[in-house]
């Protein structure tokens, strides 16, 4: 309930301030992708962008980045959780083995078995 009211309170005022900028920003700027490039060239004839056509691309590329990122160093821990999810439906299998095994006149010692794992 608590992170609904924060999404509320805070990406809905985020939302409405990322339109107003959107609709204050509407001129046209010259991309270039060379630094080198002498001054002239920027202000030279050409296509232009909305600046918040610019900016939005960054933000996604920026956001895009940091997941990918997140994702690659976060690899061991699922490396390991996957591990150690095997490792117990491994281990639920033979006890289920051991227990089909065991069925039969004494099932009192299953019942003590369930006790010490709690299973039941």
């Amino acid at each position: 309930m608590v992170n609904k009211i924060v999404g509320w309170v805070v990406l809905v005022p985020l939302c409405v301030g990322l339109v107003f900028f959107a609709l204050a920003n509407r001129h046209f700027v010259v991309i270039n992708f060379n630094p080198f490039a002498p001054g002239d060239v920027t202000a030279g004839p050409g296509y232009g962008v909305p600046l918040f056509v610019v900016l939005y691309v960054v933000l996604l590329i920026g956001v895009l980045a940091g997941g990918i990122a997140t994702w690659f160093a976060q690899g061991e821990r699922r490396r390991s959780e996957r591990h150690w999810r095997r490792e117990a439906q491994s281990l639920n299998g033979e006890l289920e083995n051991l227990r089909k095994s065991q069925r039969g006149p004494s099932n009192g010692n299953n019942a003590d078995v369930d006790d010490l794992l709690e299973l039941r």
